[in-house]
């Protein structure tokens, strides 16, 4: 039985990780398209420089998915046998281990959309500072990769 409430554990967290750092690549993206979409409308030639603008809040939707595959993977409901050591609380540590790239990476999503919007006008009028451009919304990557690198040193430190 401890097994199995083990197990709900980690498929609750590995879900929040998807779930969670996935709704905001999806509201970050949905931002951006917003505009992206009424620059597009005056000048359909930027279309390549929205794309990359809009494509930087998805990665911390990849990012969650990682993470709820390497949590799946640990105890072994990928590519393997359930691990017999896993207990009610080991299924707690790694539920707990998913929630940093949760969080961070709905927060981070979110406000990175918002950024790319903000530069995707900035390209409307001035599409020669595409490189700029990128740069303004990859700052805020930075916190999405280190909500990443907890959740990654966090499972790495769970032994079953």
């Amino acid at each position: 039985m401890e097994q199995l409430l083990g197990s709900i554990m980690v498929l609750i967290g590995a879900s929040l990780a998807v779930a969670i750092a996935g709704t905001g690549s999806a509201k970050g993206i949905a931002l951006a398209n917003e505009v992206a979409a009424g620059v597009m409308t005056e000048d359909p030639n930027k279309f390549g420089y929205c794309l990359v603008l809009l494509a930087l809040p998805g990665t911390q939707g990849i990012y969650g998915l990682l993470i709820a595959v390497l949590a799946l993977q640990k105890v072994g409901l990928i590519g393997g046998t359930l691990s017999t050591a896993l207990t009610l609380w080991k299924g707690i540590q790694i539920a707990v281990a998913c929630l940093p790239i949760a969080i961070v990476g709905y927060t981070s999503a979110v406000r990175q959309g918002k950024s790319s919007a903000a530069t995707i006008l900035m390209i409307s009028k001035h599409p020669e500072q595409i490189g700029k451009a990128v740069i303004l919304p990859a700052m805020v990557e930075t916190y999405a990769v280190f909500g990443l690198l907890v959740s990654i040193l966090m499972l790495n430190g769970i032994t079953l």
